[in-house]
């Protein structure tokens, strides 16, 4: 296969310049980025082949940047490489605009296979990938959950489950104006820039958690 030129976008450095130098004597890695946002600037100056994406990143994450990637750049090839092993993901993120996924279990030769896949024009979904999901914690999803209080958590839990503010008010004892307040401070903690971001994420919560009155951390 031909060299392709490749971004890398992983907030972890000692993994990123690990994976640079292994892909280097295949494709040409131009850059390493470390956040949604850094990605996006540098996409804007540079054009690349394909994106290897990790979900978890500060601010906006790889879930966050998916759609906007996808509509800026409709040729990027979007490859999500990522610690998390799990079903729903992967169909969340294909669906967002990703063109496949792979997990960092993998080892060289997949990934490489994944990238030729990819910029030959097709998809490409690991094997490692079990066949159905597990609900579980989130809180390894995206590094802000953590900062979230009780009472966020249990806003965005409701959010998820298609409630509007109104009913989030009632279903909590808080005024309407209170839930308006905290769906903002969600998507600032967050780093999701709109309303329709915040509720794609909080679906995605929704749908991986144990129970539907549980907490982020059960």
């Amino acid at each position: 296969m031909p060299r392709r030129s490749l971004v890398l976008a992983d907030d972890h450095e000692v993994v990123a310049r690990g994976l640079a130098s292994l892909l280097a004597p295949h494709h040409d890695v131009l850059a390493v980025v470390h956040s949604g946002a850094e990605l996006l600037g540098y996409l804007t100056r540079q054009r690349v082949d394909c994106v290897l994406l990790d979900i978890s990143m500060p601010g906006q994450s790889g879930l966050d940047v998916l759609p906007e990637l996808r509509r800026r750049w409709p040729a990027l090839k979007i490859l999500i490489l990522t610690m998390h092993i799990d079903r729903h993901l992967v169909e969340t993120t294909m669906s967002l605009g990703a063109d496949g996924y792979v997990p960092k279990d993998a080892g060289a030769p997949e990934l490489l296979a994944a990238i030729d896949a990819l910029t030959a024009g097709g998809h490409y979904v690991s094997p490692l990938i079990p066949k159905h999901t597990e609900r579980t914690s989130l809180h390894a999803l995206h590094p802000a959950l953590c900062s979230l209080t009780p009472q966020q958590q249990r806003i965005l839990l409701l959010l998820g489950e298609g409630l509007s503010s109104a009913a989030i008010a009632s279903s909590v004892g808080l005024s309407e104006s209170t839930i308006t307040f905290h769906r903002a401070n969600l998507r600032r903690k967050l780093g999701i820039e709109t309303e329709l971001g915040l509720y794609r994420f909080a679906v995605l919560m929704r749908a991986m958690v144990p129970e539907p009155s549980g907490q982020l951390g059960a």
